[in-house]
């Protein structure tokens, strides 16, 4: 157990530390002039010992050779700290440059990995705990990188070059010194693998917050209209305690170890000063070596405490790259072909052959369905809640693939296409429509980013949206808010469904919203999604009876296969499951319509 935990720990470091090497020209940068400044920090006791102590105050024999040394001392000192002051800079620009490119590239390549995984995979894990490794665990890496990283090089050679110091000062009081560090390293070791496992429970516990948080925040409406605010609050509360109670066994770790250290160190500086200052009064060691040496001493602390500061952060941001990998590994459901082929130009026939499908093995919400839909054809799906008829038109995009059976496009197998390729030709207007918080252009953009602007006013004449879009504050550039939050429900499914037209799909699928709208929005959607659908091979999950009527075919599904299919008419006579579909959802509806058309006839 304990070999494998030290190889994943190898690779983790390995893998974050590739993501430096692009940028090895700052990286050297910035570790040499972090070892020009752990050079510097190692002379200055040595130089202010012997050439201060030593040389100034009881070797001078003149008072003006004192006095001019001494302005050679200061100008000296002054030099050294400029020099100081500019590797300083250097180093914190270089590490800084190299951490914040990495935070970039690994932000990059998490949402490169959320867009290309599957449906399948994100509705079993929550939305927050994907953006805390954006956000928290990524700012972990950027932090050790920037400053963690550079103290780990700087304090170790300060250490070592402290250690040479003091053998070369008196190397029987350099081997008294030392005695306390095997005890130094196994706690540090000890540590360290335990710090590591805390900050994961810590970054979870946090991924956990930001996915209530979210959750709340997308159900505020709800929340509010049921009184549940205390409920909620309560959740979060209860979390937060979680949270507080991981954050603090990662800092009483922290906290025990500081002490631990400087008790160590501080009994190894007294046997130093007891044993020194008798091979003084023996003449074995002068009062200037003796006072550089404590001041190497004095000087241990200082990174020994850094490094385990630095080690301890050090382990916080591999404890959230082990999330980072986590998430980079996972293999995409739906996997491109290695040598896709062309679809050269699309008719539109949709054939599905022995098709079964299961979210979860042994469990099939499809099974064994045969169809085939002409090019243009309009099949409408129907039938009780969980019947499959999402499921059915998800494998069209390869959203997920058949557990059995093939999907065809043109009588090419589906898994044969490029993803990418197969989806710039389906259309897709979605129950639920999705707006994002930008320009009412840059939503309608989404269908076909290169579109022209009179191609972008067309769509939404088609989509009867052009004339409430001129109506708005800034026209196409007005702010559509976060989900649409500034258009009506009819607003936002018309430009939805310009979205769609801009993107001239052959293949359509169309999952109407059940939500009611005004008379005037409804009807101003329904022109518009006959006009959208006009000529294309259309999947509708249908919800509206004028739809359902004018489909050129009717699906009825139920426990995930195709039991009824015909038109409007034929089912009615068949006296099955679409009937009684019909008679319990649309029949009211049917009725009202036939009121309208009296009354305005009258």
């Amino acid at each position: 157990m304990g070999e494998l935990a030290y190889k994943a720990k190898n690779t983790t470091t390995r893998r974050l530390l590739g993501y430096v090497r692009p940028h090895w020209l700052q990286m050297s940068a910035g570790l040499l002039s972090v070892l020009i400044l752990a050079a510097v920090q190692v002379a200055l006791p040595l130089i202010l010992g012997r050439g201060l102590f030593d040389h100034l105050l009881i070797q001078t024999e003149s008072l003006e050779g004192s006095l001019q040394y001494l302005n050679y001392f200061i100008l000296l000192v002054l030099l050294i700290f400029v020099l100081k002051g500019v590797f300083t800079y250097t180093a914190i620009y270089c590490m800084a440059f190299v951490s914040q490119r990495v935070v970039v590239e690994l932000r990059n390549e998490i949402v490169e990995q959320l867009h290309r995984l599957t449906l399948a995979f994100h509705q079993e894990r929550k939305t927050g705990a994907a953006v805390s490794r954006v956000t928290s665990d990524v700012s972990l890496i950027q932090n050790s990188l920037a400053n963690s990283l550079p103290d780990l090089w700087k304090d170790s050679l300060i250490l070592l070059g402290i250690i040479a110091a003091l053998f070369t000062l008196h190397w029987k009081l350099a081997l008294v010194t030392l005695i306390t560090f095997p005890l130094l390293m196994l706690a540090a070791s000890r540590y360290g693998s335990r710090l590591r496992s805390l900050s994961r429970t810590v970054q979870e516990r946090v991924a956990n917050l930001s996915a209530i948080l979210q959750e709340s925040l997308m159900g505020i409406r709800i929340i509010q209209a049921f009184t549940m605010e205390d409920q909620e609050q309560e959740r979060f509360a209860q979390e937060n305690e979680r949270s507080f109670a991981a954050g603090m066994k990662s800092a009483n770790l922290m906290a025990a170890v500081r002490p631990v250290t400087e008790l160590l160190l501080v009994g190894g500086m007294l046997v130093v000063v007891w044993y020194g200052s008798r091979e003084v009064v023996a003449g074995r060691l002068t009062p200037g070596e003796l006072v550089g040496f404590l001041g190497y001493i004095g000087m241990i602390s200082q990174p020994v405490n850094s490094l385990t500061r630095a080690f301890g952060t050090w382990q916080q941001a591999l404890g959230a790259a082990d999330r980072i990998f986590e998430l980079l590994d996972v293999d995409a459901a739906v996997k491109e072909p290695a040598k896709p082929r062309r679809l050269g130009k699309v008719e539109g026939r949709v054939t599905f052959e022995n098709v079964t499908f299961a979210y979860v093995p042994g469990q099939p919400v499809l099974q064994e369905i045969n169809l085939e839909v002409e090019p243009g054809e309009i099949v409408a799906l129907v039938g009780p809640s969980g019947a499959g008829k999402t499921s059915l038109v998800n494998l069209l995009p390869r959203f997920y693939d058949p557990t059995a059976g093939t999907v065809w496009l043109d009588g090419i197998d589906l898994r044969e296409l490029s993803v990418r390729e197969l989806r710039q030709q389906i259309g897709l207007v979605p129950q639920e429509t999705i707006l994002f918080g930008v320009s009412v252009r840059e939503n309608i953009l989404f269908g076909r980013p290169d579109a022209t602007e009179q191609e972008i006013i067309e769509a939404a004449r088609i989509a009867n949206a052009h004339d409430f879009i001129t109506a708005l504050p800034d026209g196409y550039d007005t702010l559509v808010g976060e989900r649409g939050a500034a258009l009506s429900g009819g607003q936002r499914q018309r430009i939805a469904i310009a979205r769609a037209v801009l993107r001239s799909p052959r293949l359509l699928i169309l999952d109407e919203a059940t939500s009611a709208l005004d008379t005037e929005s409804e009807l101003l959607v329904q022109e518009a999604l006959s006009r959208l659908m006009t000529g294309r091979t259309t999947f509708v999950i249908a919800h509206r009876l004028s739809t359902i009527r004018n489909a050129h075919r009717i699906l009825v599904l139920d426990e995930g296969k195709i039991v009824e299919s015909g038109s409007h008419t034929e089912l009615m006579a068949k006296d099955g499951l679409y009937r009684r579909l019909y008679e319990a959802q649309f029949h009211k509806e049917d009725q009202e319509m036939s009121t309208v058309g009296t009354s305005l006839l009258n």
